[in-house]
């Protein structure tokens, strides 16, 4: 049995360790051997540890992502169900400007729908879980999104425990301008298509993700809640990806179009700035 001192020990181990990761722009181990196994609750206990530490440096929370949402995803990495990281204002990227890839080790792209809350979600009408209709009377519009995710673990060699530690992956993320609220938006049957250049990278629909962006917000008020970090008015929720994410590199541009939502690119400096 782990006790309490050992258990923080382990902690604060995982977050030097990540934190090294980051600062030396150095991918590290796995850090799942460092924690007991399958402790998930011990990896989100890392991931507040790191956002504590960056909210303290100046950085400012404004939303949260969902991450393995898709079930072939979950089934790679072995896995039953979603996770979750904190959204930082450091992490926005504003449209039209090039993005930088210093600011990332191993850099993927994938393109979601974003939803922007106008009221908190912090305690279902009934029960004790959140519905999809109520996440729907709680948002205040959705945008096309791109997730630019990333992660500390050298090779992407990760597991449940490894990326909700490292804040699920989270690197970066840019929105779309065009606002669109819910009314009468099919946001399960929504197509997404995404290119690099002029070639077809990656495609999906709002299905892939726990079966409707609606559903994976759910899930994430009702866990978030769980964990004493229920989600607030005016929060970003990167809702989950659409489709297969893809490796990105410095020169590269993206471009996503998902029906009835908007539109969205991002295009990567071909040189990194120093």
């Amino acid at each position: 049995m782990t006790t309490e001192t050992e258990a923080s020990t382990a902690i604060a181990a995982v977050v030097d360790q990540l934190s090294a990761a980051r600062s030396s722009r150095r991918p590290c181990a796995p850090v799942r051997g460092l924690l007991p196994a399958g402790d998930i609750d011990a990896a989100y206990a890392v991931q507040s540890a790191w956002v504590a530490g960056q909210i303290a440096g100046g950085a400012r929370p404004i939303g949260r992502k969902i991450g393995l949402t898709n079930p072939a995803v979950q089934a790679q990495l072995g896995v039953d169900r979603p996770d979750f990281g904190v959204l930082l204002d450091t992490m926005a990227c504003l449209p039209g400007t090039p993005v930088d890839t210093s600011r990332t080790l191993q850099p993927k792209i994938e393109a979601e729908i974003a939803f922007v809350l106008a009221r908190d979600l912090d305690q279902p009408i009934t029960g004790s879980v959140f519905t999809a209709a109520e996440v729907a009377a709680a948002t205040d519009y959705v945008v096309a999104a791109l997730e630019i995710v990333d992660s500390r673990i050298a090779g992407w060699d990760i597991d449940i425990v490894d990326t909700v530690a490292d804040n699920a992956s989270s690197g970066l993320f840019t929105l779309g301008e065009e606002r669109q609220h819910l009314d009468g938006l099919d946001l399960a049957g929504c197509a997404m298509t995404m290119h690099r250049g002029e070639g077809l990278v990656s495609s999906g629909s709002g299905a892939a993700c726990l079966g409707g962006p609606l559903n994976a917000v759910a899930w994430l008020a009702t866990t978030a809640r769980d964990y004493g970090q229920p989600l607030r008015a005016g929060e970003i929720v990167l809702s989950g990806a659409l489709g297969p994410m893809v490796a990105v590199s410095a020169g590269d541009t993206f471009h996503a179009r998902i029906v009835g939502v908007g539109e969205i690119r991002a295009t990567f400096a071909k040189e990194a700035h120093t």
